[in-house]
């Protein structure tokens, strides 16, 4: 699980409003499935130690089967890291019987200021086997489109 997927954006909104997105339970739910998928946080503790329970749902589940039933992913996140404006590091463990997704993904958030807007590098490590990455590289980039929609229309 050496592999290391990524994907940036320039968002144009402030870096604040770009941290509250990540750290705000409705805000997360609306923007971070990405295309084709939809959201639901079952759990809510935005701190560090703490985090959420997000199911996510395939509107197509015959194009792309899920990891833990045959429509949904279930995953734990921890939050690792919260830096106000900077960044956000989570821990994400996917509930599945498939041990191609087992183990411990970190997703981290960076936020930097450019220009009038942020830089968002989202980087994921320890990517469990059973997710591409090229799948997984076009869903970092599908959140971070959604992510920019919402902080830009704000």
């Amino acid at each position: 699980m050496d592999r290391i997927d990524s994907g940036s954006r320039v968002i144009a909104a402030p870096p604040a409003t770009v941290y509250k997105a990540l750290l705000d339970r409705e805000s997360l739910e609306t923007w971070l499935p990405p295309e084709g998928m939809r959201g639901r946080i079952e759990r809510w503790d935005p701190r560090p130690g703490g985090g959420f329970r997000m199911t996510l749902t395939y509107l197509d589940a015959s194009a792309a089967p899920g990891k833990s039933s045959e429509a949904t992913d279930v995953v734990e996140v921890g939050f690792a890291d919260l830096v106000p404006a900077e960044r956000v590091v989570h821990l994400a463990v996917f509930e599945s019987e498939d041990p191609a997704f087992v183990g411990t993904m970190t997703m981290t958030w960076d936020l930097t200021a450019a220009g009038d807007g942020t830089e968002v590098t989202v980087t994921a490590t320890d990517v469990p086997s059973g997710i591409g990455q090229a799948d997984h590289e076009a869903g970092i980039a599908s959140s971070l489109a959604n992510l920019a929609s919402f902080t830009e229309a704000r």
